[in-house]
């Protein structure tokens, strides 16, 4: 081969595939289309809420649906907070919520330890018996909670709302025997070899591992004891008692009837912030704690 004919070979240009990007068929589009309706269908009320917090009374009743408020209205937010009852119900929602997720935490996790790595006598059917409660709604056991927590004179105080919390979440139960099963046993087996006793295997080895799932989980749990509202209006009757929730119903029947709906409104996004806070920042291993959780 001469030179010539080298220089001409090397000189033709590589031909590359070309790859085109799918195109979306017309199901595709319409499935498409269908869930962005849906999401600003359920984004929308959210929207709705925080901008009515910065509206007058006016542009509120006016009739007209508008997003935009004109002129925004700040002083709700800080007419929330000088309001006796909003701070004195955030503060017993906390009280709540610090006994239980510690106390249920631990009681929780240590039944899921015992439900996945133990080996003992009626064990799947204690956990079937176990996980059979969740199908049962709360409007049936309220009356003879009711009774139940009447007898005991735990009606006029927080008892009702973090005694039971205290036993465990089954739910968390159930997740986090999910979770240890991806946990190699063979880790107990040296650890008895080592010495360890069985609180001592779940304290040292396994609740470091299944922190994630726990913290996850843990989360879940906050977010449901927050929003409450049902439980603290059947079990308190007190006013120095009501959580946030029942608070905000109280702010609704009182404040509706002088059409201050920018405070209710306002009311509402600050009970709502913990919560949208603490799923956003961990939404991704909140996911992936359930899914992993469900692979199982």
């Amino acid at each position: 081969m001469t030179n010539t004919d080298a220089i001409t070979y090397t000189s033709q240009p590589t031909k590359r595939k070309v790859h085109s990007s799918p195109k979306m068929t017309i199901g595709e589009v319409f499935i498409l289309l269908f869930l962005i309706f849906g999401a600003i269908c359920m984004v929308f009320p959210l929207i709705y809420m925080i901008a009515t917090s910065f509206m007058t009374k006016n542009q509120i009743l006016s009739g007209s649906l508008t997003i935009i408020p004109h002129p925004f209205v700040w002083g709700k937010y800080a007419e929330v907070f000088k309001k006796g009852e909003f701070l004195r119900g955030i503060i017993n929602s906390v009280s709540v919520e610090i006994p239980v997720l510690l106390i249920g935490g631990f009681t929780s996790s240590l039944a899921a330890f015992a439900f996945a790595k133990l080996q003992f006598r009626g064990k799947n059917m204690l956990f079937l018996s176990l996980l059979a409660t969740i199908m049962i709604p709360f409007a049936v056991v309220m009356i003879p909670q009711y009774v139940l927590f009447t007898k005991l004179r735990w009606t006029n105080s927080l008892l009702p709302l973090i005694i039971p919390g205290c036993f465990g979440n089954v739910s968390m139960i159930f997740f986090m025997r999910q979770n240890l099963y991806s946990i190699p046993t063979e880790l107990m087996e040296a650890a008895k070899l080592d010495g360890l006793g069985y609180f001592g295997i779940y304290f040292k080895i396994f609740l470091p591992l299944m922190k994630g799932a726990l913290g996850t989980q843990l989360m879940l749990w906050f977010m449901g004891i927050w929003n409450d509202y049902l439980a603290p209006t059947i079990f308190l009757r007190s006013e120095r008692l009501w959580t946030l929730q029942v608070v905000i119903r109280s702010f609704n029947s009182y404040y509706a009837i002088q059409s201050d709906y920018a405070l209710i409104m306002a009311a509402s996004v600050i009970a709502m912030l913990p919560t949208l806070l603490l799923f956003f920042t961990f939404q991704r291993m909140i996911i992936q704690s359930i899914a992993i959780s469900g692979i199982k």
